[in-house]
């Protein structure tokens, strides 16, 4: 049901130019988006009421303002659900975006992007929590990498590979078990070892007893730097959908990345 939902979704032109225009500046208002398309501010709001709904895009209020973000995992899972599953050729969940925004130059930038992530997990919120915070669970989603921390603010918090290395580093910010986690964020691979550090916000919200809503929202970026880049082409994507896949079915996804 979840994949039919985004399959209509996607079906209408207006609201894959929506989903464009977020993916070329994220973080947009409704005005700036009505602007965008020939038809009333009641047309967009619909529409945009259907992304959200199918979960492609979220929204944050800060302040007056709503502000809607593209969210990447509906369409990485229906990219490892239907097109990995048949294609020996490896394809982006994004990858009919990215080559829709190709040449377009009316696009602009904003100096500070941030990624904003959101998947549904049917696994109490507790369990999510322990998945997202122990080093044997994020050993088998986030690409074989362990959590190393004791969730105290100002403690270091860090993934390391299987031969014990450093991939990120970081400190914690807030810890408040199972709701919310706040870390700043440090990739050590090329080329995003010199990017200057940025900030992860795990929000953990419960639907029902087994049931949870995990949002990421990672800001901070000083412009479309390497860590920008290598996260929203897919990354933070297909974490949460492996996460999600372990905690469903008991395994992870196969890696591929």
């Amino acid at each position: 049901m979840e994949d039919e939902t985004v399959f209509r979704a996607l079906a209408d032109p207006s609201r894959r130019w929506l989903l464009d225009l977020l993916f070329g500046r994220d973080g947009r208002t409704l005005t700036e988006l009505e602007s965008e398309l020939p038809m009333t501010r009641f047309g967009v709001m619909k529409h945009l009421r259907v992304l959200e709904e199918a979960g492609l895009i979220t929204t944050r209020k800060v302040g007056r303002e709503k502000f809607h973000y593209l969210n990447p995992v509906p369409i990485q899972l229906i990219s490892d659900r239907w097109i990995n599953k048949y294609s020996a050729m490896r394809a982006s969940a994004l990858v009919d975006l990215k080559t829709a925004l190709e040449g377009r130059t009316e696009m602009i930038t904003e100096t500070k992007p941030r990624l904003v992530n959101q998947i549904i997990i049917n696994a109490p919120q507790q369990r999510v929590w322990e998945a997202i915070t122990t080093p044997e669970f994020t050993a088998r989603y986030y690409y074989g990498c362990t959590l190393h921390t004791d969730l105290t603010p100002g403690s270091p918090f860090t993934y390391q590979m299987a031969d014990g290395s450093p991939i990120v580093e970081g400190e914690v910010v807030l810890s408040d078990p199972p709701n919310r986690l706040v870390h700043t964020y440090h990739s050590l691979w090329p080329p995003m070892n010199t990017d200057a550090p940025t900030r992860v916000t795990w929000e953990l919200d419960s639907m029902s007893a087994n049931v949870t809503r995990v949002t990421v929202v990672h800001e901070d970026f000083q412009g479309e730097t390497a860590t920008y880049q290598g996260l929203q082409s897919g990354g933070w994507a297909w974490i949460l959908s492996n996460m999600k896949t372990l905690l469903e079915t008991g395994e992870p996804m196969p890696q591929e990345y």
